[in-house]
C-alpha cells in the first residue's frame, strides 16, 4: 500500500514540475495585462514587464521633476524545490507562492497557507510595486 502511495506522490510531483514553466508563462500574461492597464492610466513609462530566461521582471517608475525615476523592481522565478514561484521585491524578504495540481490537473496557488485565485495571486504580487502607499 505504501509503495502505491509513494508512486502516486512521485507521479503528482513530476506532473507539477512539468507544468511549472507553463504556469510561469501564464502568470506573465496575467501580470502583463495589469501592467498594460497601469501604464495606460499613469503613463507609458510608469511600468514595464519583461519575461526571459525563465524570469519575469517588473519595473515601476515615478515621475519626478519631469523625469521617470525607478520606484520599484521585482523579479519572479520558478522554484522547483517548492514547487512554485519566488517573488523577490528587493526588500530582502521574498514572497513564496506554492503551485500544485488538483484532481483533473487543475493548478492551485497557495501563499501563507491560503489558497489563491489567479486574480488574488496577481494582486498580491503587483500591489507591493504598483500601489505601495495603499493599505492591503
Amino acid at each position: 500500500m505504501r509503495i502505491g502511495e509513494e508512486r502516486e506522490r512521485r507521479k503528482r510531483e513530476a506532473a507539477t514540475l512539468a507544468m511549472l514553466p507553463e504556469a510561469l508563462s501564464d502568470l506573465n500574461r496575467q501580470l502583463a495585462e495589469c501592467i498594460d492597464a497601469y501604464a495606460s492610466a499613469f503613463g507609458e513609462q510608469s511600468a514595464e514587464i519583461s519575461f526571459h530566461s525563465g524570469k519575469i521582471r517588473v519595473t515601476t517608475r515615478a515621475e519626478q521633476n519631469g523625469r521617470w525615476e525607478p520606484a520599484a523592481r521585482m523579479e519572479i522565478v520558478a522554484v522547483e524545490t517548492l514547487p512554485g514561484f519566488k517573488v523577490d521585491t528587493g526588500s530582502g524578504e521574498a514572497m513564496m507562492i506554492e503551485v500544485g495540481l488538483l484532481p483533473g490537473d487543475k493548478p492551485f496557488f497557495r501563499h501563507n497557507d491560503q489558497y489563491l485565485t489567479v486574480e488574488e495571486m496577481t494582486r498580491r504580487i503587483l500591489d507591493r510595486a504598483l500601489f505601495p502607499k495603499l493599505k492591503e
